[in-house]
């Protein structure tokens, strides 16, 4: 396959550091040291389905095309108010398409995961035009008085269009049960035989085991993409990884050994949007002019589970 069309939509409130010290024991300083982040984009009077439409719409216009072209949609996305029906249907009616739809949650590397679906259909005959879109609000999944989590994150949407071409270079999913160092749980409704103990909760994380296990998954990942493609580190134009944290950026980039221009970010302006981050970067550097025909880009991402996906492509618009 290739990606012929992109876009992104945010939300409008920006939440900086500052505004945070206004009601958490924490500092600029603090937050900017420890996760490279600045500002984050959350949602206030936005609906998350209505922004996902919007990336969707503008990804379409991109590629060229009317919603009636697409064939096939797939979502990625954690949690939403909707628990049924998916939010690939709820994006169907929005956009005015007439397709079937999917969700897939793979955690932060769902776009991924979405993105070897969409290569696989393409490439078995079964669709000539496919919508892929990541939505994302980690902030609801969160404890607002916890420090140490509430400011890593934003949320937002970010989407592809992909049909078929000479893009895709290589991929590669993985998956590890390791469900103790990150997760969130919802309390389910009661029934009248339930005699189970059940409870709820804000996310869980633990820090420095998702941050030892990211960079060490994201590293392995990459290297076994490289020496398959028969590539040098040096020959992949951008690496667009998982916006979690820039430590986890730098260090990735410290163990390929390359500068940081490889390496371009918005985590400092949106935080951790989840599996909304890599095609809401790839979004604003295609339309800033960055990406140019031939370019070849590794996407790399991680999450809960423990997942990780990545792939090398080749720029083809």
């Amino acid at each position: 396959m290739k990606i012929i069309g992109t876009g992104r939509a945010h939300p409008s409130k920006v939440v900086t550091n500052a505004m945070l010290e206004q009601f958490l024991d924490t500092n600029d300083e603090w937050i900017v040291s420890r996760t490279g982040m600045k500002e984050r984009r959350v949602i206030s009077s936005e609906k998350l389905e209505d922004m996902a439409a919007d990336a969707a719409r503008k990804a379409i216009e991109d590629a060229g095309l009317k919603p009636d072209d697409i064939d096939y949609i797939i979502c990625s996305n954690v949690v939403n108010e909707y628990i049924t029906p998916g939010l690939s249907c709820i994006i169907q009616g929005a956009i005015g398409a007439k397709c079937a739809c999917v969700d897939v949650n793979a955690a932060c590397s769902g776009f991924i995961y979405a993105l070897d679906m969409a290569d696989d259909r393409i490439r078995a005959g079964k669709a000539k035009h496919i919508l892929v879109v990541a939505a994302e609000e980690p902030t609801r999944m969160v404890d607002w008085t916890d420090r140490s989590l509430c400011v890593l994150f934003g949320d937002g949407a970010g989407a592809v269009v992909v049909s078929y071409g000479e893009g895709m270079i290589a991929s590669r999913l993985t998956t590890q049960s390791k469900t103790d160092c990150l997760y969130y749980v919802r309390k389910l409704e009661p029934t009248p035989y339930i005699t189970k103990p059940e409870y709820g909760a804000p996310m869980y994380m633990n820090g420095r085991e998702v941050f030892k296990t990211a960079v060490l998954s994201s590293s392995r990942d990459i290297k076994r993409l490289l020496d398959k493609a028969g590539l040098q580190p040096s020959d992949i134009k951008y690496y667009i990884l998982h916006q979690a944290n820039m430590r986890i950026i730098e260090a990735i980039a410290n163990w390929l050994k390359l500068d940081m221009s490889y390496f371009p970010h918005n985590v400092d302006r949106c935080g951790n949007t989840s599996s909304a981050s890599i095609p809401l970067l790839l979004d604003e550097l295609a339309r800033e002019g960055k990406l140019k025909k031939g370019d070849k880009i590794l996407m790399s991402a991680f999450g809960a589970g423990f997942t990780t996906g990545a792939c090398i492509f080749e720029w083809t618009k």
